[in-house]
């Protein structure tokens, strides 16, 4: 009896010491496994803040999981495949120039800026469905880049990464440069993907300081990948996450710049705040 106290004892010692304050915290106190060491100096180039280890295993998604989703009674409809009168132009605010589709989608116009919302956002459900085309052009980061922008800042990463490796905090389903994705539950080019994130916004005190971090769940075509992560801070294609105080901000929808040509549809959000 006495030696099966001690091993209790003893077990129970190395939990406590194994979780007392360290640098990175215990992953059950903080929520965070770190994928990238922020400490030394400030990275220079994209380079020193890529990821390539562990690659996310390919899941399946199931054939439901991609079907055409509509909006729940209480949603707010950013597009419907109708008109594009929920959105502007990011950089000037002058009307939406990405083409609208027979289909009842829309495509990115090449070079033309990013697409955001006019009203802005708390914490949100958001659905949306994108497409890359069924033509292969581009390989790495410039085979059908795009990404969902949250809040203008917190970006969910769209690429079509069939038969193309990249950095894997860079990968579809990405928080970009900072979570890597529990998995890569992509479609085949050309069909239909769906994103479902549940995103809560971080919260600044009075002095302008991070009180709360905003974390940020995502189901790829029905598969999670990115489990209540906590948000570090603004995403940054150089450098470390940066944590300036806001509030309430648009959605952005990304034109990469390099002849992408998703497409999107069905995109609606629920305010949770």
């Amino acid at each position: 009896m006495k030696t099966l106290k001690f091993i209790l004892a003893a077990a129970i010692g190395v939990l406590l010491f194994a979780c007392q304050p360290t640098t990175p915290p215990c992953p059950e106190d903080s929520g965070v496994v770190p994928e990238i060491e922020r400490s030394g100096p400030e990275p220079t180039t994209p380079e020193e803040t890529e990821v390539y280890e562990p690659v996310p295993p390919k899941v399946t998604p199931g054939a439901a999981a991609t079907g055409f989703s509509s909006a729940p009674s209480d949603a707010i409809v950013l597009f419907d495949g109708t008109h594009l009168d929920a959105w502007y132009m990011a950089q000037d605010s002058t009307a939406a120039k990405w083409a609208l589709n027979a289909d009842g989608s829309m495509t990115v116009a090449n070079r033309t800026g990013n697409l955001q919302t006019k009203e802005n956002f708390g914490s949100i459900q958001l659905h949306l469905e994108w497409a890359s085309p069924a033509e292969i052009i581009g390989e790495n980061q410039s085979r059908s880049n795009s990404g969902v922008f949250i809040q203008q800042r917190y970006e969910v990463q769209i690429l079509d990464n069939n038969d193309n490796p990249t950095y894997t905090n860079g990968q579809v389903g990405a928080l970009y440069k900072q979570k890597v994705p529990l998995a890569m539950a992509s479609v085949p080019s050309g069909e239909w993907n769906a994103y479902d994130i549940v995103f809560h916004a971080p919260e600044f005190n009075e002095a302008g300081q991070k009180s709360k971090s905003g974390t940020l769940t995502v189901f790829h075509n029905g598969v999670l990948i990115q489990d209540h992560v906590t948000i570090e801070g603004i995403i940054q294609y150089i450098g470390w996450p940066t944590n300036e105080p806001h509030g309430d901000a648009p959605i952005v929808l990304q034109d990469h710049g390099d002849n992408s040509r998703v497409r999107f549809r069905n995109i609606w959000l629920r305010k949770l705040d």
